[in-house]
């Protein structure tokens, strides 16, 4: 059993668990060997789910980089699209906008590029990265609240498909509040894992 998965979260603040798995994912990244099963993972749940429009991210430090994968998968349908989120506003629900390979980019909020004079459009399938997760299929972020608010807000009368994406490494113990939703499933370098909290809602 991994260090992540053995401790316990009640001896540690949510800033120090965020911080640990922080660095756990760090190691994973710079080692590498995680990166191809991780692949293997994400493409078994594109055929899986079958999306038509893919809202993914734009990789930070440490988090697994699916930029070519999503351009391979959207090269092999025309009729395929992918997004990437705008921060229209600090605090505020996300805006995916339209993204290929060769799409201009621009430096939006915290730094992060965004697609640059795209059209706005609506993903039925969200990449979501994660800094940590449980058996659950909960999720640990950055403390921002910006995907939680953005699924809270979803325009559609049906909510896209949630994946996370992230390193098995960063498998935790997770202190959960009343308002988390578990995701829908979660790809690591393990395979991909249906969140048994979502296959049993009614």
């Amino acid at each position: 059993m991994s260090e992540s998965i053995a401790r316990n979260p009640s001896s540690e603040s949510k800033a120090e668990l965020r911080k640990r798995l922080l660095q756990a994912r760090a190691d994973a990244a710079v080692q590498g060997r995680a990166n191809a099963p991780l692949a293997a993972g994400l493409r078994e749940a594109l055929n899986r789910y079958a999306p038509h429009t893919v809202g993914f991210y734009w990789p930070l430090d440490g988090e697994f980089d699916a930029r070519a994968m999503i351009g391979e998968w959207l090269a092999q349908d025309a009729r395929r699209q992918a997004a990437l989120p705008v921060v229209a506003m600090k605090g505020h629900a996300l805006r995916f906008h339209a993204w290929t390979p060769n799409t201009p980019m621009r430096i939006g909020h915290h730094r992060i590029p965004e697609p640059d004079q795209t059209e706005p459009v609506l993903p039925d399938l969200l990449l979501v990265p994660c800094v940590g997760f449980d058996d659950d299929g909960y999720r640990l972020g950055y403390g921002g609240g910006y995907y939680d608010r953005t699924l809270a807000a979803w325009p559609g009368t049906v909510l896209p498909v949630t994946i996370g994406i992230a390193y098995e490494a960063c498998r935790a113990a997770l202190p959960r509040e009343t308002h988390d939703v578990p995701l829908d499933a979660i790809v690591t370098d393990a395979g991909l894992f249906a969140s048994p909290r979502r296959i049993e809602a009614p």
